[in-house]
């Protein structure tokens, strides 16, 4: 099944030319930053169809005569072509009189042929575009968006207008073509991991590529507070859901979240290509913090960290070594947790930021390498 790019044209392959964002002509026409570059690499190195989609409102009208417009969008394919850029169709909707057209973004009507047919993979297909239409086109279509986010203050607003209930649809909002190629050459390290015990039941939802959001429900208020550091501070998406026996007591809970946490990590670099593969870092505030991290597929665990109070929070202080046997054990890595300090809130808040700055470090990739960090020749 063949994947698609559905490619906007203007603000995205080429800049848009207010007021009347009509590229009517030679003059108006500047081709994005790094299309040539970038667009040339994904076109050389993936097998993606390449399909233009654009709203061209208007056209055909005497304010935006169609000859003019296809004099530029004909130099436009073919410049894009003799860089070896070719799109197997070009869609082009100019019903500006009628906004809820269904062949006008973010309708689908244009598209029609590309679903419900065994001949495209449209799940894994991917919509690039500057506008919250083709976000919402990339919903409509069922699949991601990449937006090419490049007016900050029309993206804020339409943010704040429309687009939070549309962000399950983005897989990456950027102003860089380079950052859509990365993301397309290192592939998605999301997963989605279910653990369901007598005991507990904990769903995550994990994107290690993503931007810091965090949605983290146990039941234990310092526990949530704890775990909002590692997406917060490592810069990746993390939703956590778990349903634990606290009728008993925090056991089980912290425990199995540790287990199921360590598990989803192991999926999701089940390929380490390309990537550092170690991490640290010592954060200081009066407390001292140091982590340090080995995604090397071997579990162990160094624990230098003493507390004097038996709880914070609600959350027992022995459970903290538990959380983080457990989490090593599961994502099969090398673990060595050192900390001093006064305040005890401080001591493991700063143990957690630490341990998501280490992850970071340690699960960073180069787009450029495909090279597995062992000697080994396997992790």
């Amino acid at each position: 099944m063949k994947r698609i790019l559905f490619i906007d044209r203007d603000g995205t392959l080429i800049k848009e030319s207010p007021p009347t964002y009509q590229i009517d002509s030679f003059e108006k026409l500047e081709f994005y930053p790094h299309v040539f570059e970038y667009m040339g690499k994904i076109a050389r190195e993936f097998d993606y169809e390449l399909v233009m989609v654009t709203n061209q409102d208007g056209l055909g009208t005497s304010s935006f005569p169609e000859n003019t417009f296809l004099e530029v969008q004909h130099f436009v394919i073919k410049a894009l072509e003799n860089e070896g850029i070719r799109f197997s169709a070009v869609h082009i909707d100019k019903t500006y009189a009628l906004e809820n057209a269904p062949t006008r973004k973010p309708g689908i009507g244009m598209l029609l042929q590309y679903l419900n047919t065994d001949k495209y993979d449209i799940k894994n297909s991917f919509v690039i575009g500057d506008r919250v239409t083709d976000v919402q086109l990339a919903k409509n279509l069922g699949c991601k968006a990449f937006w090419l986010n490049n007016d900050p203050e029309l993206g804020g607003k339409e943010i704040s207008d429309s687009v939070h209930e549309l962000q399950s649809a983005i897989a990456l909002e950027t102003t860089e073509w380079s950052r859509i190629y990365e993301y397309l050459k290192l592939g998605l390290r999301q997963v989605v991991h279910e653990r369901n015990t007598n005991e507990t039941r904990i769903k995550i939802d994990l994107n290690i590529d993503g931007s810091g959001k965090a949605e983290i429900k146990t039941g234990i208020g310092f526990f949530d507070h704890m775990l909002e550091q590692i997406p917060r501070h490592g810069k990746m998406d993390m939703i956590i859901t778990v349903d634990g026996d606290l009728h008993i007591d925090e056991h089980h809970t912290i425990e199995d979240t540790g287990i199921a946490l360590g598990e989803t990590f192991a999926k999701a670099l089940a390929d380490k290509r390309g990537m550092e593969r170690y991490g640290f870092a010592l954060p200081m505030d009066e407390a001292d913090a140091k982590v340090l991290i080995d995604f090397g597929g071997r579990n162990w665990l160094v624990w230098n960290a003493e507390f004097k109070r038996e709880k914070i929070g609600e959350m027992p202080t022995e459970m903290f070594f538990h959380f983080f046997k457990s989490f090593s054990d599961a994502a099969k890595c090398n673990l060595n947790i050192e900390c001093r300090g006064e305040n005890e809130h401080h001591k493991i808040e700063a143990i957690f930021k630490a341990f998501a700055k280490a992850i970071r470090m340690a699960v960073k990739r180069d787009p450029m390498s495909n090279y597995l960090p062992s000697t080994k020749g396997i992790l």
